[in-house]
């Protein structure tokens, strides 16, 4: 696996994985007819579990075993991203190639590396049928493990020409958290837009376009869903540790942790095609940061010495350092523990949510974001790394 793999190299893989890698007959894509881009598809049957892993990689091994040991012939099949399995359990395994997960996922047709299996729930809604009064449109997160996009309008955004040109599916996944500016009913079947609006709190990366989804995918977010997490305790003993080296984080209340979880911090140690030099520019900063910047939403598109990347709608994004390196949900991979990220520290979209709410400012969904000039800040972010 290619910890560096730009979204631009996913899609070219992902393509490529359409045509020929899979064995099996399960949930296999098909390539996608992008003459239709104006007709929403349906929520597919998707497997009856209690969890759902989706397959975030190309060509991902299907094993016998949970070991990728060279000497043992575990690797029954190849499959392609987006490929859904029955989560059962995660076990301990034997992974070679000095990756410090050594977790597989066990499903009913062999065992998938956990760092390329998201797991997602599958949670449809019964979807409203017209906008609420007041404001202009409303947040809502999509809680099962994907949903097909049907584009309207202009293209811009490199993100989608990136899915025509690799002929793979437009897709919101489990956890993402867009704006809804319209609601209509075709044939029975209630859809919602997608405006992906840099007015509606996308942050400067956002392209303005207009996508149609059915709308069972989505859960119509309430100020509930955003409260403050023990808004009682004083701000000032508030206090998020960062651990880079064992890449984990936890959230202080005093003396108390009140809250743990893994993490994907920056990349350290990148060979900088350009120079040929080693250097560190994708590590996450080390010290005394602070959250000043929140963003319910936020299109992330970049250039960096390494790689592009055009990922829309990162959900609940707490910003620790500038206006680049935050705190934020991570849907295309599940490799918490391992150092994978462009300088975020990457946490799952759950894991971010709670972050979100628990740290200041506190945003309401009627703010969408809070911004804070230093001197000025929130919560204290204290990330430590002893092999720099």
């Amino acid at each position: 696996m290619n910890k560096g793999l730009s979204r631009r190299d996913f899609l070219k893989l992902a393509g490529m994985g359409l045509a020929g890698l899979s064995a099996l007959s399960f949930n296999r894509l098909k390539a996608y007819d992008f003459e239709t881009l104006s007709a929403p598809k349906r929520l597919p049957q998707f497997p009856n579990s209690r969890l759902v892993g989706r397959i975030t990689d190309p060509g991902v091994d299907l094993r016998s075993q949970p070991t990728n040991d060279p000497n043992l012939n575990t690797s029954i099949a190849k499959l392609p991203a987006d490929t859904l399995l029955e989560w059962r359990r995660e076990v301990v395994g034997n992974v070679v190639g000095g990756l410090n997960n050594q977790r597989y996922v066990e499903t009913p047709q062999g065992y998938v590396y956990s760092s390329v299996i998201q797991p997602t729930r599958n949670l449809p809604n019964t979807p409203i049928t017209e906008m609420p009064a007041g404001p202009p449109g409303f947040w809502a997160e999509v809680t099962v493990p994907y949903v097909d996009l049907a584009h309207e309008g202009a293209i811009w955004s490199p993100w989608l020409q990136d899915h025509i040109l690799y002929n793979f599916p437009p897709r919101l996944y489990y956890g993402q958290v867009v704006w809804i500016d319209r609601i209509r009913t075709t044939n029975g079947f209630v859809e919602y837009r997608w405006n992906e609006d840099a007015g509606h709190g996308y942050g400067g990366g956002a392209y303005g376009e207009f996508y149609w989804a059915d709308g069972a995918a989505f859960k119509v977010l309430t100020e509930a869903d955003v409260a403050p997490i023990s808004p009682n305790v004083d701000p000032n003993d508030k206090r998020i540790e960062a651990d880079l080296d064992y890449q984990t984080l936890s959230c202080f209340e005093g003396g108390t942790e009140v809250f743990y979880c893994r993490i994907s911090s920056g990349l350290k140690a990148i060979l900088d095609p350009l120079t040929g030099e080693i250097n560190n520019k994708l590590a996450t900063p080390v010290g005394n940061l602070f959250t000043h910047w929140k963003i319910i939403s936020l299109n992330m598109t970049a250039g960096t010495f390494q790689s592009g990347y055009s990922t829309p709608a990162v959900p609940w994004s707490t910003m620790i350092s500038g206006d680049g390196i935050a705190i934020h949900g991570a849907f295309w991979h599940n490799a918490f523990g391992e150092k994978r990220s462009h300088g975020c520290i990457n946490v799952s979209p759950e894991d971010a949510k709670w972050i979100f709410r628990w740290t200041t400012p506190y945003v309401s969904l009627a703010q969408s974001e809070m911004r804070m000039s230093l001197p000025d800040h929130g919560t204290i972010v204290v990330t430590k790394e002893i092999n720099l």
